[in-house]
C-alpha cells in the first residue's frame, strides 16, 4: 500500500502484547516473579473442605501463632469451586503477599492442580508426614493441599506442622527444582505469557 509502513514482526508482537495487557484484569494477568514480602500464610477451601479449613485457620493462627489469609469459602453451601479458591490461594503465594499456602477440598487432588497452573507455585498433595516432609525437602513445595475426605484434623494438624518446619534440602535436589522451573518457563514463554 502506498504511504504504509511495513511493521516488523517484533512492533506487531509488541502490539499485540499491550492489547492483550490492557484487556487482562488483575485477576487473569500472570504474577509477577515472586519476591516473599510477607510471612502470612494463604488457606482456602470449597465447601468440602470448609470445616477442616476454618479447624485449620484457627490453629495457624490461635495455637502456633501465623499471620492467616483466609481466602474462602464461608460455608458448607456447595456455592465454592475448587479451582477458584485454589487459584486465591496460589496466586497471593506467587506474588510473594503470602510465604505459603494451603488448600483443603474434599481430595485435594483438583486444588493441587489447579494451584500448579499458577506460575511460581509448586503446589504438594499430601496425606502422611512422610509425603509432607519429602515435599519440603524435595521439592520446595510452596503450597500445601489435602483431602478433607482422606484426613482427619489430628492428621491435617500434623501434616501442616511437619509440612512448615521441614527446611528445603537444598544440595542435590535444588538441580531437580531448578529443571522444574525451566520447564515451566519454557511453556510460558512459548505462551508469551
Amino acid at each position: 500500500m502506498k504511504g504504509t509502513k511495513a511493521l516488523s514482526e517484533d512492533a506487531v508482537r509488541a502490539a499485540v502484547r499491550r492489547a492483550v495487557d490492557e484487556a487482562l484484569t488483575d485477576e487473569l494477568r500472570p504474577p509477577e516473579p515472586m519476591t516473599v514480602t510477607s510471612e502470612a500464610i494463604a488457606i482456602g477451601a470449597d465447601h468440602g473442605g470448609y470445616a477442616l479449613k476454618t479447624k485449620l485457620g484457627r490453629y495457624l493462627s490461635d495455637d502456633l501463632g501465623h499471620d492467616v489469609r483466609d481466602c474462602g469459602t464461608d460455608g458448607p453451601t456447595p456455592a465454592a469451586d475448587y479451582p477458584a479458591i485454589a487459584h486465591k490461594v496460589a496466586r497471593l503465594v506467587a506474588t510473594g503477599a503470602c510465604r505459603w499456602g494451603i488448600i483443603v477440598d474434599g481430595a485435594g487432588i483438583g486444588s493441587c492442580m489447579a494451584a500448579n497452573k499458577v506460575p511460581g507455585i509448586r503446589a504438594a498433595l499430601c496425606y502422611d508426614l512422610s509425603s509432607a516432609k519429602n515435599s519440603r525437602e524435595h521439592n520446595l513445595a510452596n503450597v500445601l493441599t489435602l483431602g478433607s475426605g482422606l484426613v482427619g484434623e489430628g492428621l491435617a494438624r500434623q501434616i501442616v506442622q511437619t509440612w512448615l518446619d521441614t527446611p528445603w534440602g537444598d544440595g542435590r535436589h535444588a538441580r531437580r527444582v531448578q529443571m522444574i522451573t525451566d520447564i515451566e518457563a519454557r511453556y510460558l514463554r512459548r505462551n508469551g505469557a
